[in-house]
């Protein structure tokens, strides 16, 4: 049977009005549809959507979650974070493959199944975890698995799994103004009607409210930049791809505290003169799709979305859910919206920054989830109650997401300004050696450093927290932070695509036991021209992990460095020894010279 009798590619195109500008998620309902996005349906959306298949290839081609290949009826993608690791995720997955008698990367003899990894999918407080066909499944261990490939072997439905093995706990551990306070749908919206569109944008101004996704920058100059920008229609886009290793409070937020998120979107609107808002939820939060169009509908209902907002005239807003396809640089806010309109997720050349020209080139405002939350609590509470939080420089409060060695992980919320100590004696890691702040991208800092503060001024960060004990080994912590970056890689520009491969290949010598000092000089070489070359943030920082851990724990680089000259990777002269043995010889004749 082929795709285009189990796909109506006419209805799906149909119902994301005929835009190439919906391509990704078009292709989302073609996967979902026809198990696979083969080279036929590529050919019927080019002529559907009247657009070069070039285009469609490329798109369909960059997205991890998008195969031409059947995967089976049941996709499998085990977490593969560095935490995860460290909860036993390898030896978990060897024990389903075996159960199921089927090798990673290969679809089962039957064409039931396929496993494989995946990275960070938000759960490592709850690692490890996995995908299935899309949807993740916390907490795994021996007894789960049993059951999973229990309900595969019968074939049954995703529908009529258990609900009890896709449930996903907040595990909120220390709420703050943002998760402890009780919030009424329409307060915020209210204050700021009353208030007036200038007045609530002085309010964001003297809150001193800065982006929560790791940058820092000023919210209400974004907002103020796109209100007086000039275009066709002004539009907010929430990012909720949160994509970085260890992170998951956005997750928390969108699960439990989704009309905030919103609300703080509609207030936006209200300042930039936005009609249009659009949610970028990350593939991996597949979960949360249908409670979040529910929360939609009924801030609908509630004259709290759509037409005439709160009876105020004119004030016409609407939120629509785009769901990624598993590609980490689409956190990056311009590759955001590449992907938003149906492209490879690559981040833009900047400027033209996305406030003036940005989603569909018109000026755009991009924020993180948390940053809305707090722009809502915000119109609801005015500008000096938030800035009377934190320090002069982070005003307000952060979501930490721990995870690792510690006693209880999940979500806490402090006041800015809470010291690295504090926080891992409420999270239970007395034996804490290392954390890394912010993911890979962010700060390895070690046991001599847990008096400094999560703070612009000091840590910046956008939410991780990885607690590492005296027992793990940094190097490995780091390598895998390479592999990440290296499979992350967009490819765009030479830097990064072929810089993060490079720290890569260095790392696994060095595990190799073929190391030396000058490998070590190397990597720093490379941090040096992918900060000052690589196109975007990603490259910028990708050589942060190897080089903060090479600098604060040498001990776990020296020990694998076999000399201190050059050593190369591959061993030709071990090579010829199959040769050695066909032949029969083993003088010095049939031996290369190593000195």
């Amino acid at each position: 049977m082929s795709a285009q009798d189990v796909c109506d590619l006419p209805g799906i195109v149909a119902r994301w009005h005929h835009d190439p500008a919906n391509l990704v998620q078009i292709l989302r309902e073609v996967q979902d549809s026809c198990g696979t996005i083969p080279s036929d349906t590529l050919d019927r959306l080019a002529k559907l959507l009247d657009v070069p298949r070039v285009r469609i290839e490329s798109t369909a081609s960059f997205y991890a979650f998008f195969h031409a290949e059947s995967h089976g009826a049941y996709e499998i993608l085990f977490s593969d974070n560095i935490i995860d690791r460290m909860a036993g995720k390898e030896a978990l997955k060897q024990y389903f493959c075996e159960r199921l008698w089927l090798e990673p990367r290969k679809l089962s003899e039957d064409g039931l199944v396929y496993v494989d990894d995946t990275a960070d999918i938000g759960l490592a407080d709850q690692a490890p975890a996995m995908l299935v066909n899309g949807y993740a499944i916390p907490s795994l261990d021996k007894a789960r698995l049993d059951l999973v490939a229990e309900l595969i072997r019968a074939r049954k439905p995703l529908a009529e799994w258990p609900p009890m093995l896709f449930e996903i706990p907040d595990n909120l551990r220390k709420p703050g103004p943002l998760t402890g306070e009780a919030f009424a749908p329409g307060a915020a919206l209210k204050a700021a009607l009353s208030r007036g569109a200038e007045t609530t944008l002085a309010e964001i101004d003297a809150s001193n409210l800065r982006g929560r996704g790791g940058a820092g920058f000023k919210t209400a100059v974004k907002w103020a930049s796109c209100r007086k920008a000039e275009g066709e229609a002004h539009y907010v886009v929430c990012n909720a791809d949160e994509g970085e290793p260890g992170t998951f409070k956005d997750r928390v937020l969108l699960a439990s505290h989704a009309d905030l998120v919103f609300e703080g979107m509609t207030v936006c609107a209200r300042v930039i003169g936005a009609r249009q808002g659009l949610l970028y939820l990350r593939g991996e939060y597949r979960n949360l799709l249908e409670k979040l169009k529910s929360v939609l509908a009924g801030r609908r209902e509630a004259g709290l979305l759509g037409r005439n907002i709160l009876g105020e005239q004119g004030f016409d807003f609407d939120i629509e859910i785009h769901l990624g396809a598993g590609a980490y640089i689409c956190g990056e806010e311009s590759a955001l919206i590449e992907s938003l309109e149906g492209k490879p997720g690559k981040p833009r050349n900047r400027p033209p920054f996305p406030d003036r020209c940005g989603y569909r080139n018109q000026p755009t405002v991009v924020n993180n989830v948390e940053t809305f939350a707090c722009a809502a609590k915000i119109a609801e509470k005015g500008g000096a109650w938030f800035a009377s939080l934190g320090t002069p420089q982070s005003a307000g409060s952060k979501l930490i997401s721990i995870s690792g060695d510690c006693k209880r992980p999940g979500v806490y919320e402090y006041p800015f300004g809470v010291s690295v100590r504090q926080i891992l004696i409420d999270c239970g890691a007395e034996d804490a050696h290392a954390v890394q702040v912010s993911g890979p991208s962010g700060t390895c800092i070690s046991f001599r450093e847990f008096d400094r503060r999560i703070a612009f001024e000091d840590l910046a960060t956008a939410g991780a927290f990885m607690v590492f004990s005296r027992e793990r080994d940094m190097f490995e912590v780091a390598r895998n932070f390479t592999h990440f970056f290296a499979h992350e890689s967009c490819g765009f520009c030479t830097p990064c695509r072929v810089g993060t491969s490079l720290l890569r290949n260095i790392m696994d010598k060095l595990a190799a036991g073929k190391g030396s000092a000058y490998d070590m000089n190397e990597m720093k070489h490379i941090m040096h021209v992918l900060r000052g070359t690589a196109h975007c943030g990603l490259g910028h920082t990708a050589a942060n992990p190897v080089v903060q851990t090479m600098e604060k724990f040498p001990d776990a680089y020296e020990k694998r460095l076999k000399r201190l000259d050059f050593e190369p990777a591959f061993d030709l002269d071990g090579a010829l020894q199959t040769a050695r043995l066909i032949t029969g010889r083993d003088d010095e004749w049939a031996h290369l010279d190593n000195d």
